[in-house]
């Protein structure tokens, strides 16, 4: 069980440092990835490559980002973490988001293992 935990920590610390290699580091090659804002999926990646390449592109999103865990609950195979996020956008967004804005929000992840090995991870807002 402690495993896990050192795993989602290694995974958030890689987030925050924009370290796409160590974030995928114990991801499973055919991992699932969903997006979910307000109940509606609105992305979903399969597999280790989808994953890497949205990932390598959405760091030209920020020019600051921070996941800080709030909470941490899991069972066997699964793990929920509550989150605190903090991201300062590097470009302006169709949704009306600008350079320079700061965002604050709180939000969940999910996280499904197999064999130590991330195989699903859903994120929630």
């Amino acid at each position: 069980m402690i495993e896990k935990e050192k795993i989602i920590q290694n995974y958030i610390e890689a987030y925050n440092q924009f370290d796409v290699d160590k974030m995928i580091a114990d991801f499973d090659e055919f991992i699932v990835f969903e997006n979910i804002q307000n109940g509606e999926t609105n992305m979903t990646l399969n597999g280790i490559k989808e994953f890497k390449a949205q990932a390598e592109q959405a760091k030209e999103y920020f020019s600051a980002r921070k996941q800080t865990i709030t909470s941490f609950i899991q069972d066997e195979i699964t793990a929920i973490v509550e989150i605190d996020y903090y991201a300062v956008m590097a470009m302006d967004f169709p949704n009306g988001l600008k350079a320079g804005q700061e965002l604050s929000m709180k939000g969940k992840s999910i996280f499904q293992f197999s064999d130590n090995k991330i195989v699903r991870l859903a994120d929630m807002n």
